[in-house]
């Protein structure tokens, strides 16, 4: 990693070389800063990350032969920025697809696991019989989900609907509670009556929209693709991939091809200011009485982080940042020997229904899902706390956090005496919620900056979620940065 605290004066703007700082060594600080060189390796760029290490929420770490994910553990391949960010920096041959015999999930159901339905994914059917046949709903809740295919669908469609709604008005309450719910509460953390569809999961709209009934639409699709696999419950599972040796290996590829210089650790910016001239001063709080004077800047901070750099630039701007909330989680990462799990851990793990009323949100059955997370004969569980809906749990110490995760796993799939290792990691407003409205307000977010000229956002709290779409949103920040840049040059 290269990385320099000192650097060129950064009072003194360049003449020749364009400057541009980015805030935030999270992944869509550093592929907008890798972007940013990609395009022009004349561009003097400058990577401010507050705290002592790169990556965000995204961290490996070893302990005895375990492979840890502390935070995200693998990236979606349907929509191709991460898998493109890959193969440039030469890590295609690293990918690591899920292991294909146990591509499923369970739900829990009164207190059982039960595997969720083959071809359920989220709330898309595409196959009627496996869903007839589960006993994690009752008859009625099954003839409501089979009344799907009659629902008329929503012609008021400018108007944002919950998540909730739109699942309960097409499927029933008791299939949204026990199915819906917990596959996207163990997404998004998040309260799905106040999650925005059309900013979460849009192709739910689009198949409601396009064909009147998501069963429909599920089986034309199926149909269509007789060969994709639709063995999968729960969730894409054939569609993630992770890093042979964990995702730190993406965050330290890109800080590798990043030039001498470049990367500040240790250095949070207090505040930044456009100057007269149209330059930005950005004022680290260890070193206030130098500020950074740069042509551009890309903020790529959490959104709540990102209105308080800018309240003296914008207040409006500073306002409707404030308006995107958070929720936070905890992870647990636990490793039993395999002779302590009476469970035959035939699946990628289990997602828990708020009306179950337990104290986990999931378990990740990590080293089922991919390989080399843990030593023979031994396995490795990622247990989340917390979330949008409950809360109270996240402020626990990590003993009673351990203690609740370990009486849960007790009770679910048989784990018997203490964990040979575990490791808490607490993550505070750490996932963006989409609320309704949230699309709109996106939009106005948008509209401020673009009042502000070398001024860009980036990040996880405005048009997706997944490591993919933070990518994709550092990579368009430096790609219109640049185009700014030749457009002046070409003027002047």
């Amino acid at each position: 990693m290269k990385q320099d605290s000192s650097g060129p004066d950064p009072t003194a703007k360049s003449t020749d070389r364009r400057r541009i700082a980015v805030i935030g060594g999270g992944i869509s600080g550093l592929a907008a800063a890798h972007r940013l060189v990609e395009l022009d390796d004349s561009h003097d760029v400058v990577l401010l990350e507050a705290s002592d290490r790169l990556g965000g929420v995204i961290e490996t770490f070893h302990d005895e032969e375990f492979l840890i994910e502390a935070g995200a553990d693998n990236f979606i391949t349907v929509v191709p920025w991460a898998i493109d960010l890959c193969r440039r920096l030469g890590l295609e041959d690293q990918l690591l697809r899920t292991n294909d015999q146990f591509r499923r999930a369970s739900v829990v159901s009164k207190g059982r696991l039960r595997q969720i339905p083959e071809g359920f994914l989220i709330m898309a059917p595409s196959k009627v019989w496996p869903v007839m046949k589960t006993p994690i709903l009752s008859l009625s809740g099954k003839l409501r989900l089979a009344a799907e295919y009659f629902v008329p669908r929503r012609h008021d469609v400018d108007n944002d609907e919950s998540l909730a709604s739109f699942a309960t008005r097409r499927f029933g309450r008791e299939v949204y509670e026990r199915l819906i719910q917990p596959l996207v509460g163990g997404i998004y953390t998040a309260d799905a009556e106040q999650l925005s569809l059309k900013a979460t999961l849009p192709r739910f709209l689009r198949m409601e929209a396009e064909h009147g009934s998501l069963i429909r639409a599920s089986r034309r699709k199926s149909a269509a693709r007789p060969h994709a696999d639709q063995s999968s419950s729960g969730s894409r599972y054939s569609m993630f991939v992770a890093l042979r040796g964990g995702l730190n290996d993406l965050i330290a590829a890109i800080a590798k091809q990043l030039p001498e210089g470049t990367i500040r650790l240790n250095s949070p910016v207090d505040r930044i200011e456009q100057t007269a001239d149209g330059a930005w001063s950005i004022i680290i709080s260890n070193d206030k009485q130098r500020p950074l004077l740069v042509d551009a800047v890309v903020v790529a901070t959490p959104a709540h982080h990102a209105a308080r750099l800018l309240a003296t630039t914008s207040a409006k701007l500073s306002e409707l940042l404030k308006g995107i909330h958070y929720a936070g989680a905890d992870v647990l990462a636990l490793g039993f020997r395999r002779d302590q799990i009476s469970h035959p851990l035939n699946e990628f793990g289990f997602v828990v229904p708020l009306v179950e009323g337990r104290k986990i949100l999931s378990a990740s059955f990590s080293s089922i899902k991919y390989d080399g997370r843990a030593p023979r004969d031994h396995v490795l569980v990622r247990v989340f706390i917390g979330g949008a809906c409950q809360e109270e749990y996240l402020d626990l110490p990590d003993d009673e956090l351990i203690a609740i995760a370990c009486a849960e796993l007790s009770e679910l799939i048989g784990i018997q005496g203490a964990p040979v290792l575990s490791c808490v990691r607490r993550y505070r407003q750490a996932m963006p919620q989409y609320h309704l409205g949230h699309l709109e307000l996106v939009d106005s977010i948008d509209a401020q900056v673009a009042q502000l000229s070398g001024l860009e956002l980036a990040g996880n709290a405005y048009r997706g979620v997944g490591i993919p779409h933070c990518i994709h949103s550092g990579e368009q920040a430096a790609e219109r940065i640049a185009e700014m840049a030749a457009h002046q040059s070409s003027a002047s």
